[in-house]
């Protein structure tokens, strides 16, 4: 933003030919029009306009909730003006008359922070909040007609706008395949960040969304984007959705519609360009006939469902995950490797999975720590020993030899099938023990 034409004219000749999208204005109120339109990672502002000079106008739209990195320019080098600058949120500051690497080089800055920090917020983010290791997050593994199945509705999916929504218990690895839809995608070189719904508490979650602005509420010492703006361009993954508290619910409604956010505390609402991926481990549909899901962002969520299969039902891919994550996990552990042979892989194979990919992973860690497959596991009955059992009664035998294993802990049992510890409640009261 400048006031005068060759100076605008010379910006937008040295920075159109290396970014995406560059706009030019000559006045305060023409880009505040603009911000209101479309995001910005940059915006490169003269100190001096008509009306109100860089610096108070900067102050203002910090006040109402502008995020985006800011290069003052200005024709005068008083210690005053570049203080102000700072104070005011810019991000740098270049004295006229500057060449044109001078001004690449503050852009590069700028947005190499840029991209820092959102990298930096969503590893912080997912460090809070995951309850397990990501191990094998990026590769959908296995060659079932299951999988495979998966795989061909992911590669139709990724080069399209449209929301996806990812069903199937929980385990069976619905944020790899949400982060295989990423990586197919268009925004592939942008971020993909993963929320979590039912690990944020129902007070915060509109603050980590939103983001917020200084004094919005109390402990807000400082203005944050939220996780929305850090996946600006690239991909938003919801994780357990059902548990989206209820006021959220609306507010995620229009966000889908109109592709905008209001900061916590924000006069001003943000445009957004974020693809939605959603995921769910229960019916939503029974959730909106309980009144615990509002229908209107059922129906906007589900576009396009894409059904995780249980393990069990994926075949033989259960002995590739297992050797994959024994190599993975070896290393990562700095142990060695144990062999499955043709006796744990009948048990593999014959074993129903109720924990699903992160019960088989959780049991190859245990091995590993172990120094072998343990004796519970080991005492699961081969296809032709237990043919004549039902699944729910396999089920029941391996929970119940974890529950032994662990002296009735039944958080760590839960732990190590990879399961919640309500699921472990809940069986446990249906089996009176």
């Amino acid at each position: 933003m400048d006031d005068e034409p060759g100076m605008r004219n010379f910006l937008v000749r040295t920075l159109r030919p290396r970014c995406k999208h560059v706009e030019e204005v000559a006045d305060t109120s023409e880009a505040s029009a603009k911000l209101d339109a479309q995001p910005f990672d940059v915006v490169i502002l003269d100190n001096v306009l008509p009306g109100q000079n860089g610096v108070e106008w900067l102050a203002e739209q910090r006040r109402r909730g502008m995020f985006a990195d800011v290069i003052l320019i200005t024709a005068y080098a008083d210690l005053e003006a570049a203080i102000g600058a700072l104070r005011a949120g810019a991000a740098d500051f270049l004295l006229k008359p500057f060449r044109s690497n001078q001004l690449l080089g503050a852009l590069s800055r700028c947005l190499e922070r840029n991209q820092l920090r959102r990298e930096n917020a969503v590893l912080r983010h997912e460090l809070n909040v995951a309850g397990d290791q990501t191990l094998l997050r990026d590769r959908l593994l296995g060659n079932s007609p299951a999988i495979e199945a998966v795989r061909e509705l992911i590669s139709r999916a990724a080069p399209t706008p449209s929301t996806v929504l990812f069903t199937g218990p929980s385990g069976t690895g619905k944020e790899v395949a949400a982060r295989s839809l990423h990586a197919l995608s268009s925004r592939a070189k942008r971020l993909f960040v993963p929320i979590n719904c039912g690990a944020i508490p129902a007070d915060l979650i509109e603050s980590e969304l939103f983001g917020h602005l200084k004094g919005s509420f109390t402990n807000a010492e400082s203005a944050r984007p939220g996780l929305i703006m850090h996946a600006q361009g690239g991909t938003l993954f919801l994780d357990e959705i059902g548990d989206l508290p209820a006021a959220m619910q609306s507010k995620l409604l229009r966000v889908l519609e109109d592709k905008r956010i209001r900061p916590v505390g924000s006069e001003r609402e943000q445009p957004v360009d974020v693809r939605f991926v959603f995921a769910t481990n229960v019916d939503l549909m029974t959730c909106v006939e309980a009144g615990t899901f509002r229908a209107d962002l059922y129906y906007r969520i589900n576009i396009m469902e894409i059904n995780m299969p249980r393990l069990c039902e994926r075949g033989e891919d259960v002995l590739e995950l297992a050797q994959r994550f024994m190599e993975d996990m070896s290393v990562q552990l700095g142990l060695p490797t144990i062999t499955i042979d043709d006796k744990v892989k009948a048990h593999l194979l014959s074993y129903r999975w109720p924990g699903n990919v992160r019960e088989l992973r959780n049991l190859i860690e245990r091995a590993l720590i172990v120094g072998s497959f343990p004796k519970s596991f080991s005492s699961i009955e081969t296809p032709r020993q237990g043919r004549n059992k039902s699944l729910a009664e396999v089920e029941r035998l391996h929970i119940l030899s974890i529950l032994r294993e662990t002296g009735g802990d039944r958080e760590k049992a839960a732990r190590l099938l990879g399961i919640s510890r309500k699921t472990i409640d809940r069986k446990c009261s249906i089996w009176n023990v």
